[in-house]
């Protein structure tokens, strides 16, 4: 039932750009009348975790609001819900993605875009528009999944099937919707063939979606040092990316390219493996992301298509498709559950480049307790130069590149 009382909760949250994550005491606002209160099990680590913690966007105009406490990847068990709720009971399996608000009655909302809503809230650090998205004390930010209970509008609650696994339910919520949207907005089909730039995370999912549409799918990648993995995937082929021989023999082949690297690279470089009328999807947010959207907006009054698109996360709906999809399959992102104590290491690996393929998701339930406020010891992590080229220079010569050659 709904209540006045805030809700008590431990969360991980760093105070700037260093990431030094502690466990901390916060309160979320109380459960509304159409709000759920999650008992939160496990929340992966995405790597956007990562560029939020330590302000990586902020020359692209999405400064960090510190504290921090990020995290969209959530999953737990249902303790509470307010009396309007309809859609989950107590008991059941309950997921959080990437926004836990929207205006809910534009154009793109209706249509089932909630993301591509102007007054979408993200599940972390952002400011309430409707109330929907509420913080304790009001007038703060949305605090992520990094927490030991989460409240959120039953409207943006994810129904997980309790015969899929809770630790990999909260990457599908992320990495698995991410891959899905431009599959379906793009139309693959069994006669398809989809090239999936990186293996990491994302990627690995992204190769798992695809060969359960039905496609070929080629897993494109630096070298040929990830042959077995990809091909443990499910890929059907592997193109190495720096070899001039794999990359002519698999030219114009490609009917749609996902390209999951999550820092500023040469994109361009895989324009030649696309059949025409083929796309290549942008998915990591770097300049060329944001070359690729204004880009967009300004060939819709030239008539003239883009060959290269970003795209980002999916709408509730899409959300709740993929999940099916997955569990109707079998289809498991690639995670290894760790401990809150191993956070830093693993924003040291993401920083480094994900070699592993895995989804890192953390232990909540068993390792962020009230023994962890004394007994917590970690270093911060070991980071590197901004990576993402996300400010005005690196984003107007990526913009040319789209305009312009392709």
């Amino acid at each position: 039932m709904a209540s006045s009382a805030p809700v008590d909760v431990l969360c991980m949250a760093c105070e700037d750009s260093s990431c030094d994550f502690k466990p901390v005491k916060m309160q979320r606002r109380p459960v509304g009348p159409e709000d759920v209160l999650i008992d939160m099990k496990y929340c992966g680590v995405c790597h956007s975790d990562l560029h939020v913690a330590a302000n990586h966007w902020a020359a692209g105009g999405m400064p960090t609001k510190y504290s921090c406490v990020p995290g969209h990847e959530l999953a737990g068990v249902c303790i509470a819900v307010g009396e309007k709720v309809t859609k989950v009971k107590v008991g059941d399996h309950v997921g959080v993605g990437c926004m836990v608000d929207s205006c809910l009655e534009c154009k793109e909302c209706l249509a089932g875009n909630e993301q591509k809503c102007k007054k979408m809230v993200q599940t972390y650090n952002q400011e309430d528009r409707s109330g929907r998205a509420a913080t304790y004390p009001q007038g703060g930010h949305t605090l992520g999944g990094y927490t030991s209970k989460f409240v959120v509008h039953e409207k943006f609650s994810i129904v997980i099937p309790k015969s899929y696994p809770l630790e990999c339910a909260g990457p599908v919520l992320c990495s698995g919707v991410t891959m899905y949207e431009p599959m379906k907005v793009h139309g693959v089909t069994k006669d398809s063939h989809v090239g999936i730039v990186g293996l990491g995370g994302l990627g690995g999912m992204g190769i798992k979606l695809a060969k359960a549409l039905g496609c070929k799918v080629s897993a494109i990648t630096r070298s040929f040092a990830k042959e077995k993995m990809a091909k443990d995937l499910g890929a059907d082929n592997v193109v190495a990316s720096t070899d001039d021989e794999s990359m002519l023999a698999n030219e114009k082949s490609m009917d749609l390219i996902i390209n999951t690297i999550p820092s500023g690279h040469n994109w361009g470089a895989y324009q030649g493996l696309l059949k025409k009328g083929g796309k290549q999807v942008l998915l990591g947010i770097h300049s060329g992301f944001a070359a690729a959207f204004v880009a967009a907006q300004i060939r819709k009054y030239s008539c003239s298509d883009c060959t290269v698109v970003s795209s980002a996360i999916g709408g509730i709906k899409t959300t709740e498709e993929v999940l099916a999809l997955c569990a109707k399959n079998n289809i498991y992102p690639e995670v290894e559950v760790v401990p809150i104590t191993k956070l830093s290491e693993v924003y040291t690996m993401l920083d480094a480049a994900n070699d592993s393929g895995k989804r890192y998701v953390l232990d909540i339930e068993k390792t962020l307790t009230d023994e962890a406020l004394t007994s917590y010891s970690a270093v911060p992590p070991t980071l590197g130069p901004n990576p993402s080229n996300l400010n005005p220079a690196g984003i107007f010569k990526d913009l040319t590149k789209i305009l312009f050659c392709y």
